[in-house]
């Protein structure tokens, strides 16, 4: 299975016992929903590697502390320290209403309440602190925050995001 084809979960960050328990820390809102998982693509070298799970449970808040099959003393858990753990997109629980994924709206129309069609969704950039839309208007490329102000509705059907951009921001790029 290819990277494009998962999302991620989250990273083993250390060792929890010494019968080869490790603790993930995991990058979601609803943490309780992968208590029982069965497997997990562990990314070792270039590879995605399944690992099987015996045990899976949470600890403390959105750390998860899994006991896999294939792990069992601490010198092959110290070797998963590290690991970035992913899933199927398919295993994604799907989102409706004006909640997305962000693979999942990449080549989504957005539309403004003033400016109408200002672009295709290229891209979403979280590297910084405010996730922005990256969008494409001929030769000009566009950023808009994604925040529950700004969108207005995702429409799946028609591929379309509507928005209400803040007075003078679309003018800034296609002024």
């Amino acid at each position: 299975m290819r990277k494009e084809d998962c999302f991620y979960l989250g990273k083993v960050v250390s060792k929890y016992s010494f019968k080869g328990e490790v603790l993930i820390k995991l990058d979601t809102d609803e943490p309780d929903i992968y208590e029982n998982m069965e497997s997990v693509l562990v990314s070792l070298g270039n590879n995605l590697v399944p690992f099987f799970i015996d045990k899976c449970r949470l600890h403390k808040s959105n750390l998860l502390r899994i006991d896999f099959e294939e792990v069992k003393d601490e010198p092959t858990a110290d070797k998963l320290i590290g690991s970035e753990l992913y899933l199927p997109l398919t295993m994604l629980p799907p989102l409706t209403g004006n909640k997305f994924y962000f693979h999942e709206v990449i080549g989504f129309t957005l539309m403004d309440e003033v400016h109408g069609d200002i672009g295709v969704v290229e891209s979403i950039n979280d590297s910084t602190s405010q996730d922005l839309f990256e969008v494409k208007k001929g030769d000009r490329e566009l950023l808009i925050p994604v925040s529950d102000e700004i969108i207005k509705k995702v429409d799946r059907k028609d591929k379309t995001i509507f928005v209400k951009t803040p007075e003078g921001l679309v003018d800034l790029y296609l002024g």
